[in-house]
């Protein structure tokens, strides 16, 4: 049975990295991977010898000698331990995605196109860069990615022009992303299954992060695609700006950012942090939405009257990324179906056993920098959201323990290497229909130079840390 799991396991996996190719949303074969492997599980449980207790972390001693009842308990108990756990991502994730989402209602990320004022492609692709490196830390960089390509859209006309700066834009994206506790889905998981700390994160990870942008762009912007200067012949836009655009802007990402400090202070679970930043948001948004249209702005009354009455919370909901949201959960929770059998625990002792240490027993662990290289690498082929929730269970070290922190980093910016290896170049393929050896051609090389060199200067780091 325990074949046949890792078989629909697998099967799942190949169809979701082929989602391009085979025409179906990558949502679908998770959703379908978690039930089968938990039905799997339920139908097959007196035929397993071990069994995995996520709370304690250690294998169920004797499980194999419990009655029929006791086990299938045991598998209930489980499920509801691994379902609330991966509900606390997901609501952390919807309360995130609203605010963004509220704030882009009353048209908050113009107030950044405003500060663009030169022509220079060098200087574009530095602003630009910065900018992607900040923003993904603040409102993860899915999001960050989406805000400044559609900025730059309006800034760029020539997509010749526009592909070279959004390839760039994913490798600051999820370098920015890294070394913030809610910048990147894998990182946030880590920091809520406690893991890492905020102030830990941002000290292993900060500058290793910093330098994974800043040489890939210098490098870049050697380059004859960031030569000379854009194309000046943009048109102007005739939409009115919400006057609350810059307000909303700075209310919803100073909300974001409280929710650490709110977790620090209070010690609860991040997602009821973000609730409560959600909350204000949302009741500021409703006072504004009274005042962003007027009668002038629209040719009807009817119209005029139709956005007098529609409540902004119920709009940035409407606009939430569900699929995102589905895919998660049918990937965590297959992901838990192999944790919960004990495979990945089996798994990491046989890593542990066949890759040679390379200088990390000095930071308490019995683990390979390169098992973790090679997972930020593996990042880059396929998601690396489930590569994460697999270390979640192969791995046993306790909070801010420097493998984790490695694992962060590794996982957040390996994924640059190729466009389908993150959430971040997934929605830059979107929008601009960048091709995918045109990206390996062009940028790949620029990433895994990024991604070599933050990996060195963490582990430097770490032997000044420890």
């Amino acid at each position: 049975m325990e074949a046949a799991i890792i078989l629909v396991f697998v099967m799942g996996y190949l169809a979701i990295t082929l989602e391009h190719n085979i025409k179906l949303d990558k949502l679908i074969p998770a959703l379908v991977m978690m039930a089968i492997c938990w039905a799997l599980v339920a139908l097959g449980v007196d035929g397993f010898t071990n069994w995995f207790d996520s709370s304690q972390h250690a294998l169920v001693e004797g499980f194999a000698g419990l009655p029929h009842n006791d086990k299938l308990h045991l598998v209930e108990e489980t499920l509801l331990h691994h379902l609330g756990k991966t509900a606390e991502i997901l609501v952390f994730l919807l309360g995130a995605m609203t605010i963004v989402e509220i704030i882009d209602y009353f048209d908050g990320f113009s107030t950044i196109k405003d500060y663009v004022k030169t022509k220079s492609k060098k200087k574009i692709l530095w602003m630009f860069g910065i900018l992607a490196f900040i923003l993904s830390a603040i409102i993860d960089n899915l999001t960050a990615t989406i805000v400044l390509i559609s900025i730059l859209q309006k800034i760029v006309k020539r997509r010749e022009d526009r592909i070279w700066f959004a390839g760039l834009i994913i490798i600051a994206a999820n370098a920015g992303g890294a070394w913030s506790p809610i910048g990147d889905v894998t990182t946030t998981m880590l920091w809520i299954g406690k893991k890492v700390s905020t102030q830990m994160l941002v000290v292993y990870l900060f500058i290793p992060s910093l330098l994974c942008m800043i040489v890939p762009t210098v490098i870049a912007s050697f380059l004859p695609a960031f030569q000379g200067d854009i194309e000046s012949d943009e048109v102007k836009e005739d939409t009115k700006k919400s006057p609350h655009s810059a307000r909303m802007l700075y209310l919803g990402l100073g909300a974001i950012v409280f929710v650490p400090f709110f977790k620090t202070v209070t010690h609860l679970p991040p997602y009821v942090g973000m609730m409560l930043s959600l909350a204000v948001v949302a009741t500021f948004a409703e006072i504004y939405s009274r005042t962003k249209f007027s009668m002038t702005d629209y040719n009807s009354s009817a119209e005029s009257e139709a956005h007098a009455h529609h409540s902004p919370v119920h709009a940035s909901l409407s606009k939430i990324e569900m699929p995102s949201i589905l895919f998660f959960l049918g990937i965590l929770m297959a992901v838990a179906a192999l944790e919960s059998l004990g495979i990945l625990f089996n798994f990491a002792d046989s890593l542990k056993q066949s890759i040679p240490l390379m200088g990390t027993e000095v930071a308490g662990t019995n683990v390979s920098d390169l098992v973790v290289i090679l997972l930020g690498i593996g990042s880059a082929v396929i998601d690396n959201v489930p590569l994460v929730a697999a270390s979640l269970g192969m791995f046993s070290e306790p909070i801010d323990n420097p493998l984790w922190h490695f694992i962060a980093f590794s996982a957040g910016t390996g994924g640059s290497m190729l466009i389908i290896g993150s959430a971040a170049g997934v929605v830059a393929m979107g929008m601009e229909k960048i091709d995918f050896f045109w990206y390996l051609k062009k940028i790949s090389w620029l990433a895994f130079v990024g991604f070599l060199v933050g990996s060195i200067a963490f582990v430097i780091m770490r032997g000044f840390i420890i």
